[in-house]
């Protein structure tokens, strides 16, 4: 049986990521940041899948430790 996937609303993503609604929209343009892409239910309502957002932030988290140190 399929696992039941968690949709997240564009104010859940803000509260769970910490960016602006402005932010995510940027980083979903500006492909560098390769932040998870809505999807699109119906003419006025987009969501996003909480298990990528999820891996979104994880690997934010790891590249913080592949980062070189500042001396």
């Amino acid at each position: 049986m399929a696992q039941r996937q968690i949709l997240l609303t564009i104010s859940e993503v803000s509260e769970l990521t910490r960016l602006s609604r402005p932010t995510i929209y940027n980083y979903i343009r500006d492909e560098t940041h390769d932040f998870p892409k809505q999807v699109r239910l119906g003419p006025n309502r987009v969501v996003w899948v909480k298990s990528e957002i999820d891996r979104w932030l994880k690997s934010r988290r790891d590249a913080r430790h592949e980062e070189p140190q500042a001396a």
